[in-house]
């Protein structure tokens, strides 16, 4: 299994190439471990997240069109199948092709989230988990997911929280990240977790509420629900 991950990656090196292709090759090592691992990329964790985390029911997607930002190769809009539309994008979403995206029930766009190739007020929900802090030029990722947000629609958030950076993951804020969503988005509904050793999504399940009287500088994570100005 080694030398089978060790020749895909040296693959991936020879067709990712150039000065601004570090953070592609460091993303697609990530997913290949993880295939190699898992055998095929789950993605049944997803749905919990999308609804009974936020307060929805499956009911409320119904005709609804969702974009997921940084979505990955899960497949992580699979579970919708009573939406309007469901579209993944991910700079990468070409590369994830070899990981099997092609066989999945949603649409995957290959594109920044600092220049969405949609209209404006295209998508009834849009969502960024564990993905805002993979952007570039946050500001810029902001307006453009304000801009694609139908009036009275939903942008749902879910982020660490550190003091660090790296290659995929270049973006460091604080717990005011959803105060530079304003005035486009209300905030409704905002919660703070500690992080676990586990990742994001774990940490949420543990539901362990962050301490901020304890001023430890530690990993966090941040759940948001924000609704577009009409």
């Amino acid at each position: 299994m080694k030398d089978l991950i060790g020749r895909i990656k040296r693959r991936i090196l020879d067709t990712v190439q150039g000065p601004k292709a570090k953070k592609e090759r460091h993303a697609l090592y990530h997913w290949i471990n993880r295939k190699a691992i898992e055998g095929v990329l789950r993605h049944g964790h997803f749905e919990q997240f999308y609804t009974t985390h936020f307060g929805l029911d499956r009911s409320f997607y119904n005709g609804k069109k969702v974009l997921d930002i940084g979505c990955g190769p899960r497949g992580s809009l699979e579970w919708a199948d009573m939406a309007g539309g469901r579209v993944g994008l991910d700079p990468f979403s070409v590369s994830y092709r070899g990981l099997g995206t092609d066989a999945h029930r949603m649409e995957y766009v290959a594109a920044r989230a600092e220049q969405m190739p949609f209209a404006d007020a295209s998508f009834d929900v849009v969502c960024s988990f564990n993905s805002l802090d993979h952007v570039d030029d946050l500001d810029r990722a902001i307006r453009e997911i304000a801009r694609v947000t139908s009036p009275g629609g939903l942008f749902l958030l879910l982020t660490d929280i550190r003091t660090y950076s790296t290659i995929c993951e270049p973006q460091i804020f604080s717990w005011e990240v959803v105060d530079r969503f304003a005035p486009e988005f209300k905030p409704v509904d905002i919660r703070h977790y500690e992080q676990t050793e586990k990742g994001m999504y774990e940490s949420i399940l543990a539901g362990v509420p962050y301490d901020h009287s304890d001023v430890t500088v530690r990993r966090g994570v941040i759940s948001a629900k924000m609704v577009r100005s009409e």
